[in-house]
């Protein structure tokens, strides 16, 4: 009979999977570590998800179901169970969910990202300081680029896009930390699911072009991008972030630095009224209220820059190890992540249902999607999506596929990646590191039918 759960499953399972799943369910795996030897265990796990389990042969043994991923322990009687805190905020989407609120942070549900092109109501948050005031006068704003530079500028954003030819690219925005909640152990930060992405069409001028108008010397290394948001302590002499990326990646002809979002001015949440979009890497090298690009001739040494500061190991370490210094290296280019976006997680489907039609997004930081595959049965045989090619170099690029469904029951969709380098998602979280970054396993939703 299943046990009693005194820990989260989350817990029971990551100390030993195969223990916690006869605690949990009174299950054993089959000499291939599928499926289940008896029918106790798999009328446990049937009851705890809902409905019967068509494909419980092909389930591996130590797997989670989707539908109970989330257990927590029992709350003490005197608590009221606590659910996901909604965002409320002037003309955000209200399913938008916080995961942080000093500073505000808040992800999109993947289902919320079912749009070809994120609208601003649909787009994630992430904040480092304070949220500076709104400009009084935004072509008055004025950014400086100074350093290893010829002829150092103090340009305002009037003449900024009247100098240089103004450009749109429709461009993936994610968070360094987008799938953090993922790890085991848990790692530290905000708790990122899928969420802490969007891809929007931005419109600015490269900053390529800038840089050469400024003349970058020889002696150029590495740039620092500072914003104008307040460190939260509130005291001026500190910096909230200050991130920068080798020279090389900087002149990307795809960077820009951008007034408009999706064709109107970007808003004062999302770095208006100017701000920084570097194509494929984290969100926090985009700078945010951009007011310097200081081009340097050695790596920038900035808040948010070294020790394990959106850096990922370079050898595996132990999870939840202690964590040396030499081991670590700047995180550059975004993994391949896709999600499904249609059907939302936890969908009923009305009994005799056989064909559901599946939406979805992925994206590859610096390199492109070479395929999109999906599974009903755990992984056991995987079939074709039909991808859509980007717009451009950024883009994500849209998927659909239709899958069979052998009876009414209790189903995951399982969806993978594969990036032009022919890297796949992995079925877990890997290479564990303290903040938190890279973390990319397959999206799973659960669907009921009957």
């Amino acid at each position: 009979m299943p046990g009693k759960i005194e820990r989260s499953i989350e817990e029971l399972y990551a100390d030993d999977p195969e223990r916690a799943d006869a605690v949990v369910f009174g299950r054993k795996a089959g000499v291939d570590r599928r499926g289940f030897l008896g029918g106790a265990g798999l009328a446990a796990m049937g009851a705890a998800v809902g409905g019967s389990i068509p494909f419980a042969a092909n389930m591996p043994g130590g797997l989670i179901p989707a539908a109970r991923a989330q257990d927590k322990p029992p709350a003490p009687a005197a608590a009221a169970p606590k659910g996901p805190t909604y965002l409320d905020f002037p003309g955000k989407d209200k399913g938008l969910v916080v995961i942080g609120e000093k500073p505000l942070v808040a992800e999109t549900p993947e289902h919320l990202l079912d749009d070809d092109t994120t609208p601003f109501e649909k787009f994630f948050i992430r904040n480092n300081g304070q949220l500076p005031e709104p400009a009084k006068d935004a072509d008055k704003w004025t950014i400086k680029i100074d350093g290893e530079v010829d002829k150092p500028m103090e340009i305002a954003l009037g003449d900024l896009k009247t100098r240089f030819t103004p450009v749109t690219r429709r461009m993936v925005l994610e968070c360094g930390g987008n799938g953090r909640s993922f790890f085991t152990p848990q790692a530290r930060g905000n708790q990122w699911t899928n969420g802490g992405v969007g891809c929007a069409e931005w419109t600015g001028v490269r900053v390529a072009d800038v840089l050469k108008a400024a003349g970058v010397k020889p002696s150029a290394v590495f740039s620092g991008h500072y914003g104008a948001d307040p460190h939260l302590s509130g005291d001026p002499a500190r910096v909230a972030i200050s991130r920068g990326v080798p020279i090389k990646k900087l002149m990307d002809e795809n960077n820009l630095i951008v007034w408009n979002m999706n064709g109107k001015p970007l808003e004062n949440i999302h770095g208006g009224p100017v701000r920084l979009i570097i194509g494929g890497w984290p969100g926090s090298v985009s700078a945010k209220w951009l007011n310097r690009i200081w081009i340097r001739d050695k790596v920038h040494d900035g808040q948010g820059m070294g020790g394990t500061s959106y850096r990922v190991t370079i050898k595996p370490m132990v999870p939840g190890g202690k964590p040396d210094p030499d081991n670590f290296k700047d995180l550059e280019s975004m993994p391949i992540r896709s999600i499904i976006t249609n059907p939302s997680d936890g969908t009923k489907i009305p009994a005799g249902t056989r064909e559901v039609k599946l939406r979805g997004a992925s994206w590859a930081g610096d390199h492109e999607v070479k395929q999109v595959d999906v599974s009903t049965d755990y992984g056991a045989t995987w079939h074709p999506a039909q991808l859509e090619k980007p717009k451009n170099k950024y883009d994500w690029q849209r998927w659909t596929a239709t899958v069979k469904l052998p009876s009414d029951g209790y189903y995951e969709i399982w969806t993978r990646g594969t990036d032009s380098q022919g890297v796949a998602q992995p079925h877990v979280a890997g290479f564990w590191n303290p903040q938190g970054y890279g973390a990319n396993p397959m999206h799973r939703v659960r669907v009921l039918v009957g």
